[in-house]
């Protein structure tokens, strides 16, 4: 066993943790997954190398077995994606999958309201805040019905529990728009697989690059418009978007529209070798989104060496550091300002790219899996302390 594997062992044993549940929307199969299943993946694998029994409960993925074993965790992938949030509840309480020493929400958006029926040591993953993501993607009512969830309903009744995020900036906005304890919210940064390195020649012509679910909340429209501005600055330049999702057709549509097919290309998703490459070739990478809790296509940029123009959002601000591994902006205009600078100014990208290289060094998910199950270990020894306080 690693030495990361050898503490991960001896803190679940100290703390009685020898079988864990994780309750999720979505599995890491699911073609619809994105930055909250790599996560709870990156952690479960860790966890079960550790030698701790991991099972993931999560909706049904479509042509996929219900049970499938993955890296030594097992996942276990049924109802629909709705019916998840009562059917994985009542599972774990009607001793269907087992006792367990510990459990895991992710709150992606709905909650599993863990609070009402779980009575073990827990903590809860919350990326971040969705607020006006649900406008983008529900219609009218169910999109007022998920905003009163998150922002009033699901609050008051997590006020006690032990909630995780990823960086400082987000547990900002969880404290400012949900209302809990600074105190109650523990900050765990995600990691960066060691795929990702320099390497390689960068693209003869400026490339900027993004990376992501082709999905409302991304703003891939914002991008697709700065780089019609940008390319009447500098016809040489290069976009390509990757990844795919629900708003292909309008991003296609847009890009058709401002005269973008021939610099603006959306290849869909690549292979980890492959995104390792365009990472690589990258002068750039863009990102857009309205919401992150992070934003670990930067961080996986900046492990190859290529710098970041971001939207200044929370959790942007932390996977950026602004003037020094990259820009943060506040509008289109700024972020073609800031991708005209970075192209033109061959030391200015040398100096971002050196230090986005070396903030990426720090982000590991074996110092991701501890910090989580440091988080639930201190939940177990709570519970334990106050059962032992009652007995006197």
């Amino acid at each position: 066993m690693t030495a990361a594997a050898d503490r991960l062992t001896a803190l679940a044993e100290e703390a009685g943790l020898r079988r864990l549940v994780m309750v999720a929307w979505r599995d890491l199969a699911d073609p619809e997954a994105g930055g909250s299943e790599l996560h709870a993946h990156e952690i479960a694998r860790r966890w079960a190398a550790a030698g701790i029994e991991v099972v993931l409960r999560t909706s049904s993925v479509h042509g996929e077995p219900v049970v499938v074993e993955r890296d030594r965790y097992r996942s276990i992938r049924r109802s629909g994606r709705y019916q998840v949030f009562a059917t994985a509840p009542a599972d774990l309480v009607r001793g269907r999958m087992g006792e367990a020493d510990g459990l895991v929400e992710i709150w992606n958006g709905m909650p599993f309201f863990s609070p009402l029926w779980a009575r073990l040591p827990r903590v809860t993953f919350l990326h971040h805040v969705h607020a006006e993501m649900w406008q983008m993607v529900l219609p009218p009512r169910l999109a007022a019905l998920g905003s009163a969830v998150e922002s009033r309903l699901a609050p008051p009744l997590y006020r006690r529990s032990r909630l995780v995020t990823l960086s400082e900036s987000s547990r900002r906005e969880i404290v400012d728009l949900l209302g809990m304890r600074p105190e109650q919210v523990s900050v765990v940064p995600p990691g960066v697989d060691a795929c990702y390195t320099p390497g390689g020649a960068k693209s003869p012509r400026p490339l900027v690059l993004a990376v992501g679910r082709l999905v409302p909340v991304k703003r891939f429209d914002r991008l697709v418009a700065a780089m019609a501005e940008l390319h009447r600055r500098r016809p040489e330049v290069e976009c390509v978007i990757v990844g795919e999702g629900s708003e292909r057709h309008r991003l296609e549509a847009l890009r058709h529209e401002l005269g973008a097919d021939g610099y603006v290309s959306l290849p869909g998703r690549l292979s980890a070798t492959e995104l390792v490459e365009a990472y690589r070739r990258a002068w750039v990478v863009a990102a857009t989104s309205v919401r992150e809790g992070w934003g670990m296509t930067v961080s996986e940029a900046a492990a190859c060496g290529t710098p970041a123009v971001a939207s200044s959002i929370a959790g942007h601000r932390d996977s950026v550091v602004d003037g020094q591994t990259g820009f943060l902006v506040a509008s289109r205009a700024e972020m073609v300002d800031r991708l005209d600078e970075v192209i033109v100014d061959d030391g200015l990208r040398e100096r971002l790219s050196k230090a986005a290289l070396d903030r990426a060094g720090d982000l590991t998910w074996d110092a991701t899996a501890e910090g989580a199950l440091e988080a639930l270990a201190g939940e177990a020894q709570r519970m334990r302390s106050g059962w032992s306080r009652r007995r006197r």
